[in-house]
């Protein structure tokens, strides 16, 4: 599926549910993903969680996404149940790139119910966000 002019949530949904389906899923250009909301309000809440570190050890600190990759990945995470077999399986079909790679043949589609030309607020991509995301380029 084309991430591009999604909108993050709602996309992130649709695909939890294919996922659960048994489908194998693969999510391209996840950097143009859209984002509903103001942009500063978003870079300040996410910097004070980037700084959630433990005191006393490290490697217990919490692993924080900084890529839209990961970040994606993190959100269609959060929409399945891990805590059973079905929901880990189905994370394991999920693939997200940035950009279009080669290895992924076939037409890429993009869900009606997610488009970003609902939105009447505010919004940006996460491609938008190079302060806080570190944008690997595209294929």
């Amino acid at each position: 599926m084309d991430a591009t002019d999604q909108i993050l949530g709602r996309m992130c949904s649709i695909v939890a549910k294919r996922l659960l389906e048994g489908y194998r899923v693969y999510v391209v250009n996840a950097e143009k993903t859209r984002v509903s909301g103001g942009k500063r309000s978003f870079i300040r809440e996410y910097v004070e969680f980037l700084d959630v570190k433990s005191v006393r050890n490290p490697k217990h600190t919490p692993k924080h996404p900084r890529n839209p990759v990961t970040y994606v990945r993190s959100v269609v995470k959060s929409m399945l149940p891990m805590d059973k077999p079905k929901g880990v399986e189905a994370f394991r079909r999920l693939r997200v790139y940035c950009g279009q790679p080669s290895s992924v043949k076939g037409e890429a589609v993009g869900f009606k119910d997610a488009d970003a030309s609902r939105l009447r607020g505010r919004s940006f991509t996460l491609s938008d966000l190079k302060e806080v995301f570190k944008v690997p380029e595209a294929d």
